[in-house]
């Protein structure tokens, strides 16, 4: 079984699939990693984040591994900690949103849902990636909310900072950022993680039982 979980930054993604995973007995994919790892890898050789043909080869010449223990692995180094940098924050939007570097991470995010039972988070799987996911979730929440989240998590970065880094994620995501049109929208501003997976476990139950 496959579920997704797709939505913006800041509405909980990677909490909740994380935990739902651990809860179902699933793997865990976080695609936003694989993106971060190329941006990783192409900062760490100078590699020009405007060169979309180029990023693309470096994808598709060195691939992205999640190993079930959380590591994220690229070119031979484990990048876990990383790619969490906020110096990766500011410019994975400006190597995500480039078409070639899409193509590649989408064959490679197709090969691991493949390999079975996961939950899968990010901002195009249940429309793009996996379009015939078993349960297909969007997480949406408010702005406000979203900033003071992401400011736990970034506490090294400025409020003002993140909330000017969040809505250029916004804009850059918009065009690919719509839920598809069987996912299960949950507003997750007045929320706890907990009562979120209850929420998407039951759904997934549901879908088992049928």
């Amino acid at each position: 079984m496959i579920v997704t979980i797709d939505g913006p930054a800041g509405a909980g993604k990677s909490t909740v699939a994380s935990r739902l995973a651990e809860r179902l007995g699933f793997r865990y994919l976080d695609t936003g990693a694989m993106y971060r790892a190329l941006t990783w890898l192409a900062m760490h050789e100078g590699i020009d984040l405007g060169e979309g043909q180029r990023l693309g080869e470096l994808a598709r010449e060195s691939r992205v591994e999640l190993d079930e223990s959380g590591r994220v692995l690229i070119a031979g180094s484990d990048v876990t900690a990383a790619i969490r940098q906020s110096r990766i924050d500011r410019m994975v939007p400006v190597v995500a949103r480039h078409p070639e570097v899409r193509e590649v991470m989408r064959e490679r995010q197709r090969e691991l849902a493949e390999l079975g039972d996961a939950v899968i988070e990010g901002r195009d799987i249940g429309t793009v990636v996996c379009p015939n996911a078993d349960v297909k979730v969007y997480l949406v929440a408010e702005r406000q909310v979203r900033e003071q989240r992401r400011q736990t998590e970034r506490p090294d970065i400025g409020a003002d900072a993140l909330a000017t880094d969040l809505r250029a994620r916004d804009d850059s995501d918009r065009a690919r950022m719509q839920p598809a049109e069987d996912a299960e929208v949950i507003d997750t501003s007045d929320l706890d993680v907990e009562n979120v997976v209850d929420r998407i476990e039951a759904l997934v139950r549901a879908r088992l039982v049928a």
